[in-house]
């Protein structure tokens, strides 16, 4: 019987490639302080959002049972003043950071991925169908976004699902453009020639060569769109188009204006949404340029 030879010890495996890229960008991800800055602000954001049904209730959101007193200003009880039934203006602010996020990030996801089908299409198929999604999204440039997506809203009726495919809609047009731009780039290099003389069909070459090179762009494409979406679902809830039964920042800066906050002096209904929109947009700006700045070689090497 022979005896089994003891495996020589050496050098762990090297860790995947993937595993060695996240890494690299998260080193360099976390040499800048502006990003940091701005993913805390939305980590603290998303933490306040999702734990907000284990510290607010029904009765601090529900108009009928309301309780304190009637546009009161900021004081120990209510940190952030009251609104007109009497509800906290901070209990309001949290609860809505929700629904804003929540229209925020899945109207970027559909944005994201209808422009970026788009975008990836008119980048390989430079012919008819090229030139038609091209002469498409040109036209919904030409049309102005914000009426667009008022329209859109009041057709499909008020609600959550309106404003969220509104702004899909109206939002599309520049990351299809920025992909097909990164698209005509990628297919222009010799590794897509080769793809195509081992017999690589349109498909394999669209998901497989051209889109992992593209995912850098379209990341960095989507954090800064969140920030635009935020904003335009603020604008058409405010502008009245939103659920009228749903707490968010815009319909909170909607029901300040209505209910005479500005002459009233409540300037703590109209101050606290209004800071936390620019707060969240800030957040998902600073965040998006640091992914810009460690994804795009050329911005590092500036």
């Amino acid at each position: 019987m022979t005896a089994v030879e003891p495996v020589p010890a050496g050098p762990l495996p090297a860790a995947p490639p993937r595993f060695g890229a996240f890494r690299r960008f998260a080193r360099g991800y976390l040499d800048r302080p502006a990003g940091i800055a701005g993913l805390a602000v939305l980590a603290a954001f998303a933490v306040l959002a999702l734990l907000a049904p284990t510290f607010i209730g029904p009765q601090q959101l529900e108009v009928t049972k309301a309780s304190g007193p009637l546009l009161a200003a900021p004081s120990g009880h209510y940190p952030l003043g009251t609104d007109e039934t009497g509800r906290s203006v901070l209990a309001l602010a949290i609860w809505g950071a929700r629904s804003s996020l929540a229209i925020g990030i899945i109207a970027t996801v559909l944005t994201v991925l209808l422009g970026s089908a788009i975008g990836l299409l008119a980048g390989h198929y430079q012919g008819r169908l090229g030139s038609a999604l091209m002469h498409l999204t040109d036209w919904f440039i030409a049309l102005p976004s914000l009426p667009l997506a008022i329209s859109l809203s009041a057709v499909l009726g008020q609600g959550s699902t309106s404003i969220t495919i509104a702004i899909a809609v109206t939002s599309w047009t520049s990351t299809a453009r920025l992909v097909r731009a990164q698209t005509l780039a990628v297919e222009a290099r010799p590794f897509i020639e080769r793809a195509k003389a081992l017999g690589a069909g349109n498909v394999q070459i669209m998901l497989r060569q051209v889109l992992p090179n593209v995912m850098p762009l379209i990341l960095v494409s989507s954090t800064l769109t969140v920030a635009s979406a935020i904003l335009s679902e603020a604008t058409l809830t405010f502008l009245g188009l939103g659920d009228p039964t749903n707490v968010s920042w815009g319909s909170m800066l909607n029901s300040a204006f209505a209910q005479g906050a500005v002459t009233a002096g409540a300037w703590w209904y109209l101050l606290t949404p209004g800071v936390a929109i620019l707060i969240v947009v800030l957040g998902f700006t600073l965040t998006g340029r640091a992914v810009e700045h460690v994804l795009n070689p050329r911005m590092v090497n500036r």
